[in-house]
């Protein structure tokens, strides 16, 4: 089910535009506008609105981010889901800024590793890419796999994390 009502803003990013859907309390999804595979809302429900300041927080909060100024987002954002859901996208901001995780160390943390693909799946389905950090989640053999934004970005993202937490460094071939 999706939240009516919301508001729609597009942010250029360096990995592409970001689709910002909000409401007057909350961000709820910040989607890579030519990469969502997701349901889409339907044209009439959306009012095409940047003036919120949820809205403004969220853009500079995410300028920070990419000028390599911010590790943690702390304004206001909630998407709808299972109480499953909601407990593996509750984990992800504990993935420190710079760092990965496998999604079977994920599914440890959250306290069932035989759920590894729901795990995988739930993380799939996260619409507030960025700020809830899905791309900090790779491979057990460390290898970049499942981004709904495309590999390439989540290359991107864990590069620039890395070189603003540990200094210039890259991810190698995959």
């Amino acid at each position: 089910m999706v939240a009516t009502g919301l508001c729609v803003t597009y942010y250029d990013s360096p990995v592409g535009t970001l689709e910002i859907k909000s409401s007057a309390e909350a961000i709820h999804a910040i989607l890579f506008v030519n990469a969502w595979k997701g349901p889409k809302l339907n044209e009439a429900e959306i009012k095409h609105d940047a003036g919120s300041a949820v809205v403004h927080t969220c853009t500079t909060q995410l300028d920070e981010y990419f000028a390599g100024r911010r590790r943690v987002f702390d304004f206001p954002f909630s998407q709808e889901g299972t109480p499953f859901q909601q407990k593996i996208w509750n984990a992800l901001p504990g993935i420190p800024f710079g760092k990965t995780i496998s999604y079977l160390e994920l599914s440890k943390r959250t306290g069932n590793v035989k759920a590894i693909r729901a795990v995988g799946t739930t993380n799939g389905k996260n619409q507030l890419c960025i700020v809830v950090p899905c791309h900090r989640v790779i491979g057990a053999n460390g290898s970049l796999v499942g981004y709904g934004g495309d590999l390439w970005r989540k290359k991107w993202l864990l590069d620039h994390e890395a070189k603003y937490a540990h200094g210039v460094q890259e991810l190698g071939e995959w």
